[in-house]
């Protein structure tokens, strides 16, 4: 097992689900922070799930080819629980944030037509 090429691979996984929970729940307030028009904003979506997608497939199978190389000398120092940790805190936060979305009422309130404004329909 080599532990180098297993960590490079959830370093991987943890980028994808972290750029995964930024343009899932945060799309909305990257495009506000850069002043994007809504197609700008589908296409951050768009773009953000696909490159999450290849990063994190490219992590699974770098962690899969870690596990079935045989270990080298210098890979007795490497620690790979911190990375384990922090991957299960990203699947967690992202679960969290998809519980409380499904929860949370819609808060985009219409704004009241004021007396002699006409509504276009």
């Amino acid at each position: 097992m080599r532990k180098r090429t297993i960590r490079n691979g959830m370093r991987l996984i943890m980028a994808a689900l972290v750029l995964i929970v930024l343009v899932s729940f945060y799309h909305v307030q990257l495009s506000d922070l850069f002043s994007l028009s809504s197609a700008a904003e589908g296409r951050i979506y768009r773009l953000g799930i696909f490159w999450a997608a290849a990063m994190g497939g490219y992590g699974v199978v770098l962690t899969v080819f870690g596990l079935a190389l045989s270990p080298l000398r210098y890979d007795a120092g490497v620690r790979l629980m911190p990375i384990v940790i922090a991957v299960s805190g990203m699947v967690f936060l992202f679960f969290y944030l998809l519980s409380s979305s499904l929860d949370t009422p819609v808060r985009e309130e219409q704004r009241r037509v004021r007396p002699g404004e006409t509504i276009t329909i």
